[in-house]
């Protein structure tokens, strides 16, 4: 990321300064180097071997695909009173949706009037505690962005003052959505992010960050009103899409009983009568005791048939390849290509997610020669599989910024006393000074390798459950894993390396 404050920049050239005699950094994040105590190559080895053996278990030991993809375990939160009672309350409910409003305002105020070249809470709060907190919070605990994006929040309180005042029923026009479309909007949208995230040199400037969303608010409000809340939050809004498919890696997840309540409903699977989960839409029009608020085992979600929509699996693989380029421009790999080629970062990404999207099809394709077809089309193939690569998403995005997190994030304590840069000390904790030792070097070498690891496994097994579904044979769903089980392991490798390379910017 690149939250850069001047208390930031002087601890971080200080703490450099301390490790001018370490070799070269083998871990990216926040944080002192490590020298790993054996060739890089063995750990490269080891992990490809880790995910290989995963397979042949499930290789060895599954035999037919579950009756229904649904039925796995789970337990309804909403049984144990005291939770229902919490979980439920609109005081609880309206504070954290008033709660995100106002961060959201404060945001945009703090970046057009606070101070510019130092202290102000907009860098961090947005790229720390935000988008890197945020997304690791939704994928290990559950999707709350449907309650508190403050774009919906407001819609919403704007459609209720108009009908308090008898003005309309509703802010929404309900122009029909062109089905072609599918989900490119937000694949664009998101596109958008990763060049400002990576490349665009003042994404950490708060007036720029205000201006940012500001911008993003003109094209959300005015979407949500032209082609209905839900179906531009779905279909359009590319933060909310990138939540949504963190959610399903989640170990919770709301569902709805009643089927009958999925009637006319975009948002659900093709087979919502298997059960209707994760339809937030769904979720608020059903009566209070049809709701669940389930615990399940993680990344099932993510093996759950899916309504197929155009652009999905494109959506999948820009997130990879977004976190991926993110972690390839710090290595002396990438100043390499700049100094050889004319190629410019934001060629850079474009072309990394057409050539992981490229090489991703290629690989499905041979998986449905070698799977035998099964009068299953291409397109189904690729909107299927993809799901089993966000494990490997998720897992890469928390081993390369946990430590920002760690890290970084501590500056929000000294910033809710001063978040305009203005010299205040609202709550006494303004002279607040992080802990840049919290974790170390050794430590983040080691956990890095194991999320790999484990993102992969979980692919793999994902990719296994997913395969089966499709293919409803086990010898065929065998052979038409193999390409998926190659492209992961040249992933795990690929990912690995990248987080050992030394950090150069």
């Amino acid at each position: 990321m690149h939250v850069r404050t001047r208390r930031l920049t002087a601890a971080a050239l200080s703490f450099s300064l301390i490790l001018t005699g370490a070799r070269p950094a083998l871990a990216h994040g926040f944080g002192p180097t490590y020298d790993i105590p054996i060739p890089l190559w063995l750990y490269l080895y080891g992990a490809a071997a880790a995910v290989v053996l995963s397979f042949l278990p499930l290789a060895l030991f599954s035999r037919k695909e579950r009756d229904s993809p649904y039925q796995y375990l789970r337990f309804d939160l909403l049984r144990v009173r005291l939770l229902r009672t919490l979980l439920t309350s609109r005081l609880l409910t309206g504070g954290v949706r008033l709660l995100s409003v106002s961060l959201f305002f404060l945001v945009v105020i703090a970046g057009l009037v606070g101070l510019q070249s130092g202290f102000n809470i907009a860098p961090t709060f947005v790229w720390i505690t935000w988008w890197v907190g945020l997304s690791i919070f939704t994928a290990f605990v559950g999707n709350v962005w449907p309650l508190v994006n403050p774009w919906r929040v407001l819609f919403d309180w704007a459609e209720g003052l108009t009908r308090r005042f008898g003005l309309r029923d509703s802010l929404e026009l309900d122009e029909p959505y062109p089905e072609a479309l599918g989900i490119w909007p937000a694949v664009g949208l998101y596109l958008v992010f990763v060049w400002i995230e990576n490349v665009f040199s003042s994404s950490y400037v708060p007036r720029n960050i205000a201006l940012f969303a500001l911008t993003y608010s003109l094209i959300t409000l005015y979407g949500m009103a032209f082609f209905g809340k839900e179906t531009w939050l779905r279909r359009g809004d590319a933060l909310s899409v990138f939540f949504g498919l963190l959610g399903r890696f989640a170990p919770t997840e709301v569902r709805v009983k009643d089927p009958d309540v999925c009637l006319g409903c975009d948002g659900c699977g093709d087979d919502a009568g298997g059960g209707c989960v994760n339809c937030y839409e769904c979720f608020a029009r059903a009566a209070p005791h049809e709701r669940e608020l389930n615990l399940r085992p993680p990344a099932v979600g993510l093996g759950l048939p899916e309504k197929v929509l155009s652009g999905g699996a494109a959506f999948v693989i820009l997130v990879l390849a977004g976190v991926t380029f993110d972690g390839l421009l710090e290595t002396p790999l990438w100043l390499e290509i700049i100094r050889l080629t004319p190629v410019t970062q934001t060629l850079g990404v474009i072309l990394l997610p057409l050539l992981f999207f490229g090489i991703y099809l290629g690989f499905v394709e041979l998986s449905r020669i070698l799977g035998g077809g099964g009068g299953v089309g291409f397109g189904r193939f690729a909107a299927a599989y993809a799901f089993s690569l966000v494990p490997i998403a998720i897992a890469y995005q928390v081993a390369h910024y946990y430590t920002y997190l760690l890290v970084q994030g501590q500056m929000m304590i000294s910033l809710v006393s001063d978040p305009l840069g203005w010299g205040w000390n609202l709550f006494g904790t303004a002279d607040f000074e992080p802990r840049y030792g919290i974790v170390g070097a050794g430590f983040v070498w080691y956990s890095q390798v194991a999320l790999i690891v484990a993102g992969h496994v979980i692919a793999v097994y994902l990719a296994h459950s997913i395969s089966l579904r499709v293919l409803r044979d086990p010898v065929r769903a065998f052979r038409g894993q193999l390409p998926m089980l190659v492209l992961m392991v040249l992933y795990t490798i690929t990912s690995l390396w990248i987080l050992a390379q030394p950090i150069v910017r």
